[in-house]
C-alpha cells in the first residue's frame, strides 16, 4: 500500500474486496486478459506473470539460477516467491491446486 494513502484500513479492505470481487466474475482467460490488461501497465502485468512463472519453476525444484537463466527475474524476486510460496497467505498453493484439474 501506498504510504501516503489516507484511507483508514476499513476503506483499504473495503477497496480490495471491490477488486477482487470484480475479478471473482471473470470466466475466463480470456476475460482476465482483458481486465488486466485494463487494470495494469505493461510493465506490471509482465511482473505478474513473471511472478507466475517462477511459482511453476519453483514446483518443478529448479535451483534459482536456472529459473533465473529461464526468465530474466531477478534470484531476489525468486527468493520471495520461493518464501510465500511455503509461509505466505496460501494464495499460490490454492492456485496451484484448482489448476492441477
Amino acid at each position: 500500500m501506498k504510504p501516503n494513502r489516507n484511507e483508514t484500513e476499513r476503506q483499504q479492505t473495503r477497496a480490495e474486496n471491490a477488486l477482487f470481487k470484480a475479478i471473482n466474475t471473470l470466466e475466463n482467460p480470456q476475460e482476465c486478459r482483458l481486465f488486466f490488461k485494463d487494470l495494469c501497465t505493461p510493465a506490471e502485468l509482465q511482473a505478474l506473470v513473471d511472478r507466475w512463472q517462477v511459482v511453476e519453476y519453483l514446483q518443478q525444484d529448479l535451483p534459482y539460477r536456472k529459473i533465473h537463466d529461464l526468465t530474466g527475474v531477478s534470484v531476489t524476486t525468486i527468493g520471495r516467491v520461493a518464501r510465500y510460496l511455503t509461509d505466505g497467505y496460501g494464495g499460490y498453493q490454492t492456485a496451484i491446486d484448482r489448476n492441477a484439474h
